[in-house]
């Protein structure tokens, strides 16, 4: 029997790190993800939890901290956004390389400059090729469900890599939503011990982050390649213990409205509910529109995608972030390489929405599946990468 709250994305995710307890947190504020080692700090204060907080000078720290703490065989977590991300640049690379499954919550927010506080994810979007994998959620009930796979996910020995967990600032991660909790007991019961195969503190000598030769460079790397192409399996399978536990159900991608589709949006994060909205008063008005909202961006969902968009006439892939390719935003990018073989391949148009916090409403959404229509008829993208809602 679940529990019913009502919380913020922030207090859901800090709440789902207290049922969790893990064994080092380092912590350094930035807004808008300050609340999560905040509201832990006081789990911590109150001994509701035995977790070592450890509060450093910088992100940098913070993520050495972890570092260190997962190396000597500890359970670490921590949260940053926007600067304090790419803050931790140098360090994201040493975590992935080193196979450390550290667990980040990572609060998504435009990154400087101009300074912005406010969500895209250009911060975890510059971050998507470092090694961690990347879960998003659309809702606070996401939030919590994903922090409480992460773990399992990242510390699965055909794994072992760390993880973001990504929410839309301010839009999740500080709007109150009901939302459904798990019983503590069998949170920790479905994470369980963290115990790794090899630690600093354990009985064989070893090292972390050495030097290393290019005699075995790149049969690291290509070991650290084949932890991500695992973890689509272990997202999966994760995913479906979690669902019997709770009944909520998730995979890589999600669909809505895909059944009989001619026009269809890829999106990432919060944005999917107003899509939904949208396809609902254009599906009412006899229009056969869907959405695909992606869940995992790394590991991509490569096959699932293409399967999900097959029957699809023409797509709008949603950038909440600025790819400065003069070819599309990352998301765009994947879109085009997983559908690179299909046959048919759908026309393609790339859209870069919400940056800074950007407004994206239901009448924007209906305009692009318009513009879509457009495409369909006509055969062809008269311009292939548009900008939603920019004055002149």
């Amino acid at each position: 029997m679940g529990i019913r709250e009502r919380l913020s994305g922030n207090e859901a995710v800090a709440y789902a790190l207290k049922q969790i307890n893990p064994d080092v947190m380092g912590a350094f504020p930035i807004t808008p993800s300050t609340e999560i080692p905040q509201y832990f700090s006081q789990y911590v204060a109150n001994g509701e939890v035995d977790t070592a907080f450890i509060p450093v000078e910088s992100e940098h720290s913070a993520l050495s901290a972890c570092i260190g703490a997962e190396a000597a065989g500890a359970r670490a977590v921590t949260a940053t956004s926007s600067c304090g991300l790419a803050l931790m640049w140098e360090l994201l690379y040493v975590a992935a390389s080193s196979r450390l499954p550290i667990t980040l919550a990572c609060v998504n927010r435009a990154l400087s400059g101009p300074i912005n506080i406010n969500n895209d994810h250009s911060d975890s979007m510059g971050a998507r090729d470092s090694g961690w994998l990347q879960l998003y959620a659309e809702t606070n009930q996401e939030a919590y469900d994903n922090m409480l796979q992460a773990m399992r996910i990242a510390e699965h020995p055909d794994v072992q890599l760390p993880v973001m967990v990504c929410q839309d600032g301010f839009i999740t991660s500080h709007a109150i939503e009901n939302i459904e909790l798990v019983e503590t007991d069998a949170v920790r019961a479905f994470v369980g011990q963290y115990r790794p195969e090899h630690s600093l503190l354990g009985p064989e000598p070893m090292s972390v982050g050495p030097y290393d030769v290019p005699a075995y460079y790149m049969e690291h790397k290509r070991h650290q390649a084949q932890g991500m192409i695992n973890a689509k399996r272990v997202i999966l399978d994760v995913a479906r213990e979690f669902e019997r536990m709770t009944g909520r159900g998730y995979g890589l991608i999600e669909t809505y409205r895909m059944e009989d589709a001619e026009c269809a949006l890829v999106l990432i994060g919060s944005s999917a509910g107003t899509a939904k909205a949208a396809v609902e008063r254009l599906r009412a008005a006899g229009k056969r529109v869907g959405l695909v909202k992606i869940r995992a961006f790394r590991p991509f969902p490569a096959e699932e995608l293409a399967a999900a968009l097959q029957n699809c006439g023409a797509v709008a892939v949603m950038d909440k972030c600025a790819g400065f390719s003069a070819g599309g935003g990352p998301l765009f990018a994947e879109v085009c390489a997983a559908l690179y073989g299909a046959a048919p391949r759908p026309l393609l148009v790339s859209y870069t929405y919400g940056l800074g916090g950007r407004d994206v409403t239901v009448d924007s959404m209906e305009r692009v599946f318009g513009e879509l229509e457009e495409t369909l008829r006509s055969g062809a993208a008269a311009e292939p990468c548009r900008w939603l809602d920019v004055r002149g």
